[in-house]
């Protein structure tokens, strides 16, 4: 393991020990890169051995190492690079000169861009989205919102006001999305949860006797309301074994029980999300809403499906909540959005 946080800490460095201590999956990265390049294989062994004897003398620190390789991460020789290096490492100055003298030595190729919209998280009821078009496009729809401005009042809340007049256009434009209310109901404690058969669940009673769900919530809610019922252990008590895609009502049910993608920070709303195994359905995963869980597409592909081997953690189920854990296995909870059914329902 690493002891102190200059360069000779790093030559025993062992990656796997470094996870094992629950350390982030970056820091890890980033150590690993100091130790390949301060300590591993090369053929030039003595500007390697130049390198660290400057580190070594100017005691430089583990952030201003990596941000000197990332930077010259952009030199593909590797003549160059280690030139730049030593230059470099010859500097001591604080984080923030050295900084700076990277980016004059080491600048930046112009980054293209490219076709897209974003959208950012909610703030105060508002959303910010940004469009890059081609300049025509962009240039026509300039002119289009600039239209009838009063040039006495700020531009940029009149702009947003025509810009919604023109997304909810008449003969077109943007319809709203209808949200659509879906109520959530606890079961008691005592009742067990039984193997359901066709398409509902079955529960046992203490009397002895059994109904399924959708007679439970019948003789307790009526028959008008749409109702997803869960348990305090369970979770979301539905069962369905047999499919390799969820059906509808575990769509619905996995996105009430989670209603964001759950990665910490992540601020997707379940209804653009993939619905996600929890035990990949290749390793014998289950198709049943205790194994499901929504993920927005990026997170979905990035979640580390085997346990054994998982350097940015993955989706598990922790309490009926589908919840991020860290490589160490640290639940870590997105507070994006607070209203996931299992936290209403059973906030203890």
């Amino acid at each position: 393991m690493l002891r102190g946080t200059t360069i000779d800490a790093l030559e025993g460095y062992d990656r796997g020990q470094a996870l094992a201590a629950g350390f982030s999956s970056a820091k890890v990265k980033d150590w690993a890169l100091l130790h390949d390049v301060y300590f591993g294989p090369t053929q030039a062994v003595k500007q390697q051995a130049t390198a660290v004897r400057l580190a070594r003398e100017a005691a430089f620190t583990f952030d201003q190492l990596v941000m000197i390789e990332r930077a010259l991460k952009r030199i593909r020789r590797s003549r160059t690079r280690m030139k730049l290096r030593l230059r470099l490492l010859r500097q001591k100055r604080n984080y923030r000169t050295l900084s700076a003298l990277v980016r004059e030595l080491v600048p930046k190729p112009a980054r293209k861009p490219v076709k897209r919209v974003a959208f950012s998280k909610s703030r105060d009821g508002l959303r910010t989205v940004t469009a890059t078009a081609d300049e025509r496009d962009v240039a026509d729809l300039e002119h289009h919102l600039n239209q009838g401005i009063d040039p006495e009042q700020p531009a940029g809340p009149q702009l947003v006001e025509n810009l919604l007049s023109l997304m909810r256009g008449e003969g077109g434009g943007v319809a709203r999305a209808v949200p659509r209310p879906m109520i959530l109901v606890p079961l008691p404690e005592y009742v067990r949860i039984l193997d359901g058969e066709g398409d509902d669940v079955v529960l046992g009673l203490t009397d002895a006797t059994t109904m399924t769900g959708a007679e439970f919530l019948q003789a307790n809610y009526g028959e008008q309301l749409e109702v997803a019922a869960f348990h305090p252990q369970a979770g979301p008590v539905n069962l369905y074994r047999t499919e390799r895609l969820a059906n509808r009502k575990q769509r619905n049910l996995a996105r009430a029980a989670m209603p964001v993608c759950p990665f910490p920070g992540c601020r997707q709303g379940a209804d653009l999300c993939e619905i996600h195994h929890i035990e990949a359905w290749s390793r014998g995963g289950e198709t049943n809403l205790a194994n499901l869980s929504p993920l927005c597409r990026y997170h979905n592909r990035v979640n580390d499906d085997d346990p054994g081997r998982a350097r940015r953690g993955r989706i598990e189920n922790v309490a009926g909540i589908p919840t991020w854990c860290s490589p160490g296995g640290y639940a870590v909870a997105n507070p994006y959005h607070p209203f996931a059914a299992m936290r209403t329902l059973f906030p203890q």
